[in-house]
């Protein structure tokens, strides 16, 4: 998240000097992206169900890379910030996958939805709840 949030506060001067006609579309766009994977990453980070949350952040920042490109394209953006740009979002989408395979992962070795672990007969006592 941290590593976002340093993205935003790089990002922000540089669109700010889009032109004029940009600044309310391209410009909008990118900084409404970059906003919205910060919520989706702090959600992420309170939610129980992580997964969906850091599906919806992969795909803006997947969006964010494809309007920045255009930014780079109109020559908005040079190719020493295009690059450096690139390779943070690139860092951050790793670092957005390898948690949702941990997420993942968690959730295969215990299947159960409702976050109650399989006990045996033996196990189970009239005051413990079991997954249905």
């Amino acid at each position: 998240m941290e590593k976002h949030y340093r993205l935003i506060l790089w990002t922000l001067p540089k669109i700010a000097n889009f032109p004029k006609d940009q600044r309310f579309l391209l410009a909008d766009r990118i900084e409404m992206l970059l906003l919205d994977v910060l919520s989706l990453l702090i959600e992420a980070t309170y939610s129980a169900q992580k997964q969906e949350t850091l599906k919806s952040a992969n795909l803006k920042v997947e969006q964010m890379r494809f309007m920045m490109r255009i930014a780079k394209d109109m020559e908005y953006v040079n190719i020493k910030g295009y690059d450096f740009f690139c390779v943070s979002l690139l860092e951050i989408g790793r670092m957005i996958g390898g948690w949702r395979r941990s997420e993942e992962a968690k959730q295969n070795q215990n299947p159960c939805v409702h976050g109650y672990k399989e006990r045996s007969p033996k196990e189970r006592g009239p005051d413990i709840v079991t997954c249905p």
